[in-house]
């Protein structure tokens, strides 16, 4: 039997459409969904546990979001012929998912859940992340699920000064906004995107107008959501509370955070006052009690912690390490620190510290980008790595964290605009984080830009970051720059902003209250330009301009154009010709064939090697015109003539008959030349007799006149 199927249609406005559709795929998930715009489809499913393990007191979620190769009729790539672990875009987008879902569950909601995204079918002109949130909240729509409140996700770009949601991949490289917005319908909760230079009140508007998109998307779910029939909330079992217990954590416990708090102290300072009254607030508990319950008495001192802290701000405009609501830490800087890498810099401001790397080469070492939904290559790219040790702690090592990827992600989409369209090498820039209390990702950017200039990449305009949060009550609100790691944990929002000082390149925001009012975020953005010009004035101070070329044991790099068949030459039989060059050059040399030309890079520490590796090009290609006259230098001798080479072309050679050695009669060839003799010819082009190339010596020189005949 054929089920039945709700199908709801959300009009684009501009002739293009996305239906959401349930009741056919997955029907033993709790909620599943399929998503269409074009050919693209997406498959979603919702699902979560009845029950939530014992000791968990935290949601644990899980958003996966995976690319079938068969979507797009490709093989996967590799050895083993299987999708095996997510790709960095596939890692992307389940993080611009989470960010949104997460909040909106109930705080005692502690169920094991899982919401799983699949590409199923892949239309080149649909960009299939910009469905990914829509998709989700239409799985948690139709299931039972505990869910706050539904939200979508779109992306918004701009192309010649008009606004576009969801654009194409083509579309997009026209674009000089390119903005994922996750938001309810009463709020935005979440942005995220790479704009060329763009001021803070285009940025707004491009929020508002996805967010007014996002609203008709979420009406479609609402529809959806009724016409499949509402399900009933399921019941579940909350955390355990303790009136009592709250009262006596807090009566305890909450002067002397605020006095701590309020006096402006370090990190592990702070932390270990805030340690000492939770001991003294333990103590006044019975061993009984706390192994009853010693996590409510834990769970309340955060909470009572937390609500010191805030109120500190809110009514003092003090901040944990003293600072009022404007202040930057003190910062200081450092380039060239590594001897020996092509550029490297240490940015340090209070307790984050970076230390930045830059790595040269050919296109060769480029970035290859190869899923299902995009191929390509990155000439730019940003690695970030985050140690335990960088927040004193010991932690088990499981390789790159979705968060890595993320904060490394921000930061190249920071800095890539702003790296010369003509740059020939490819960039690696490498952030190893060494510090970190507060926006690591932020400190990579200005670390990144003062290596890329240590390295001698003519950057466009130098970028700085700062990472801003918000404390609110409904009523009062504090704006905070260049925030702490706690007062992240404990506050509002976390809103990254990088840029120039001519406009923004990146942000990221999370919010995690409902009802962010826009002029907040219009003040926030203001604020974050001041922080912004004041960091970028420190990076400005320590190195101005990038350096005029790159270091001395750095790769020099030199391009070249030649006509397409002249390749084969080049690269030898068996790659013999290049290779040998190579060796005995100490190059690099890199061979890409672009509109039926050779695009040659040559990259070397060594300007004689590189100059060596130019003239063995210069010979290869040489082309002689007719007329013209050449120097050349004899080589060989021949009964018949000498063989000469082109002393501009090392390596081409042509035959000087003796014929054309003088115009009077030549009977040895070595009456008029010998080995070594360096002379001028002229090209006569190629003999039509014998098919062969022929250049004469007596064509440059004066004809004797002729003896008259006697009679």
């Amino acid at each position: 039997m054929i089920p039945q199927l709700f199908v709801e249609k959300i009009d684009l406005g501009d002739g293009r459409s996305i239906t959401i559709e349930t009741g056919r795929l997955a029907k033993q998930a709790d909620g599943s969904v399929v998503v269409r715009m074009g050919d693209t489809m997406i498959l979603a499913t919702a699902v979560s546990a009845r029950t939530s393990n014992p000791g968990v007191d935290f949601l644990p979620l899980t958003v996966d979001y995976r690319e079938k190769f068969a979507a797009a009729g490709r093989f996967p790539g590799g050895f083993f012929k299987r999708e095996a672990r997510p790709s960095d875009n596939e890692v992307l987008t389940m993080r611009l998912v989470d960010r949104v879902l997460r909040p909106l569950f109930p705080d005692d909601y502690h169920a094991e859940t899982q919401v799983m995204i699949q590409l199923m079918s892949h239309d080149e002109e649909v960009m299939p992340d910009a469905l990914a949130g829509l998709a989700a909240s239409a799985a948690l729509a139709v299931s039972d699920i505990p869910f706050y409140n539904l939200i979508s996700e779109v992306r918004v770009a701009r192309i010649d000064g008009k606004l576009v949601i969801n654009p194409s991949r083509e579309e997009l490289e026209k674009s000089d906004i390119d903005m994922m917005i996750g938001a309810s319908m009463d709020s935005v909760a979440m942005v995220e995107g790479e704009m060329k230079e763009i001021s803070e009140a285009e940025m707004i508007e491009a929020i508002k107008f996805a967010h007014e998109a996002i609203k008709v998307q979420i009406q479609a779910q609402l529809r959806l959501q009724a016409a499949f029939g509402k399900k009933e909330i399921r019941t579940y079992e909350g955390e355990k509370e303790n009136e009592e217990i709250y009262k006596k954590v807090k009566a305890a416990a909450y002067d002397k955070i605020y006095a701590i708090a309020k006096v402006g102290s370090a990190k592990h300072e702070r932390g270990a006052a805030f340690a000492e009254v939770k001991e003294e607030v333990k103590a006044l508990f019975t061993e009984e009690e706390l192994a009853a319950d010693g996590d409510l008495v834990s769970k309340y001192f955060y909470k009572t912690n937390k609500e010191a802290v805030r109120n500190v701000v809110l009514e003092l405009g003090v901040r944990l390490d003293g600072r009022k609501t404007t202040d930057i830490r003190p910062i200081w800087c450092e380039t060239d620190y590594l001897p020996r890498v092509h550029g490297s810099s240490l940015f340090t401001r209070g307790e984050t510290q970076a230390l930045a790397t830059v790595t040269l080469g050919t296109s060769r070492e480029a970035n290859q980008i190869d899923s299902p939904s995009e191929q390509g290559e990155e000439k730019f790219y940003l690695h970030y790595n985050f140690p335990p040790f960088s927040t004193g702690e010991a932690k088990p090592l499981r390789g790159t964290s979705r968060r890595e990827v993320g904060h490394g992600n921000l930061a190249q989409r920071a800095l890539k605009n702003m790296i010369p369209a003509d740059c020939p090498y490819t960039i690696r820039v490498v952030s190893e984080v060494l510090e970190s209390n507060g926006s690591s990702s932020m400190a990579t950017v200005c670390a990144g830009t003062m290596a890329l200039m240590d390295a001698g990449v003519q950057m466009v305009k130098p970028v700085s970051g700062i990472a801003m949060g918000l404390i609110t009550d409904g009523e009062k609100f504090a704006v905070l720059s260049d925030i702490l790691g706690d007062e992240d944990h404990l506050g509002d929002m976390d809103f990254k902003v990088t840029g120039t000082a001519d406009g923004i390149t990146a942000c990221q925001m999370d919010i995690k209250i409902d009802g962010l009012r826009y002029d907040i975020m219009e003040q926030a953005l203001s604020q974050a330009r001041d922080g912004r010009l004041h960091i970028l004035g420190k990076l400005t101070e320590t190195i101005a301009t990038p350096r005029a070329d790159v270091k001395a044991h750095a790769p020099k790099i030199i391009t070249r154009t030649i006509p397409g068949n002249f390749i084969g030459a080049l690269i030898g039989p068996g790659g013999k010709v290049i290779q040998e060059l190579q060796k005995a050059t100490g190059t690099t040399i890199v061979i890409n064939e672009v509109d039926e030309q050779g695009v040659i890079e040559i990259l070397g520490t060594d300007p004689a090697g590189i100059e060596a590796v130019l003239a063995k090009i210069k010979s290869i290609t040489f082309k002689p015109q007719m007329g013209e006259a050449y120097e050349v230098k004899v080589i060989k001798m021949l009964d018949f003539g000498a063989v000469v080479e082109y002393t501009a072309a090392p390596g081409n050679e042509v035959l000087l008959h003796v014929s054309e050695l003088a115009w009077e009669r030549t009977e040895n060839v070595t009456d008029v030349v010998n080995m070594g003799d360096v002379f001028q010819v002229k090209y006569l082009g190629v003999d039509p007799k014998t098919k062969k190339e022929k250049v004469s010596r007596k064509a440059l020189l004066q004809r004797p006149p002729r003896e008259e005949k006697k009679e």
